[in-house]
């Protein structure tokens, strides 16, 4: 597409002489760049929520008018969240729900560290944005890392049981760009802090501490160091937790709970402006859908 618009631009130089059509040149360069950057959101869209939804568009609050039990009904293009039947987060409960299964499938990771993360202040949540940081396969398709963000309290619930924490490691798949595949990882308030958090808590502190920054270039970060341990975890066809709520995405949640601190949950509240104590969206339906938790074996 860059290609496109420099060939353009070339042509528009050595026509230069020709006022008319230098005109036109330059008109339909716009007109590439519009339909490039469109679909660019719509490539990106599904995942960079920055790209799609403005923060003040929807809550989590209940009488706000906004909130999760109105999201379907503010727009047309979110109606699946109030109407669709494979909607995320739900509870795994294993007792009768859950097929548990030994491993058949692993999620391979092929990260790399990215020198060019931005930490982002989205008003609902803190995301990473992640560029050319790697990807992950599942069942033979290639899905590329594109952002990363935290909810709290968790989203999914374990046998019922809602953690502190839930980190969303979202990846696109560059052939089918409405194809997500999310890796969810669940927290507790611990002793120990997570490692991940740690590197960016000087970061997340800024957005307290200013309220006008909303974007800090990061710089260097290691998307392995999110701990992702791959050895348990449930499978499920689903949809993203916020608006437009596609239905377009392979859950992979670890069963593996890790440790959070109280204060790196409470900064990644205390950052955000959206007047909420929580930004998690209530449980929904399984309507029969399959879920299923790969083990190593079974025990």
């Amino acid at each position: 597409m860059q290609q496109t618009y420099s060939r353009l631009q070339n042509y528009v130089l050595q026509s230069s002489s020709n006022m008319f059509g230098s005109l036109l040149i330059l008109l339909l360069i716009l007109h590439v760049t519009t339909l490039v950057t469109a679909q660019e959101v719509g490539i990106r869209g599904p995942a960079c929520r920055t790209c799609r939804v403005s923060e003040s568009e929807f809550d989590y609050l209940n009488n706000s008018g906004k909130g999760p039990a109105q999201w379907g009904k503010l727009k047309t293009i979110w109606e699946l969240c109030g109407t669709g039947k494979l909607q995320s987060p739900v509870d795994l409960t294993v007792n009768g729900r859950v097929d548990v299964v030994p491993k058949l499938e692993t999620v391979t990771r092929h990260y790399k560290p990215c020198t060019n993360t931005m930490v982002i202040n989205r008003g609902n949540d803190i995301e990473i944005e992640w560029e050319e940081g790697g990807s992950i396969n599942i069942k033979g398709k290639k899905y590329d890392l594109i952002q990363s963000h935290w909810h709290s309290p968790s989203e999914h619930t374990i046998n019922g049981n809602r953690y502190d924490l839930e980190l969303h490691i979202v990846h696109g798949d560059d052939e089918e760009p409405k194809n997500l595949a999310v890796i969810a990882i669940l927290y507790k308030i611990g002793d120990s802090p997570d490692p991940f958090l740690a590197k960016l808590e000087r970061n997340i502190s800024t957005f307290v501490a200013i309220e006008s920054v909303k974007r800090i270039e990061r710089g260097i970060l290691d998307p392995n160091d999110f701990g992702i341990s791959g050895r348990e975890f449930y499978r499920y066809q689903g949809s993203l937790t916020t608006p437009p709520c596609n239905e377009t995405v392979t859950w992979t949640v670890e069963q593996q709970i890790k440790t959070v601190s109280a204060h790196q949950v409470n900064l990644l509240r205390e950052a955000v402006d959206d007047n909420s104590e929580m930004n998690a969206r209530p449980l929904q339906q399984l309507n029969g859908r399959d879920v299923h938790l790969y083990v190593d074996h079974f025990t």
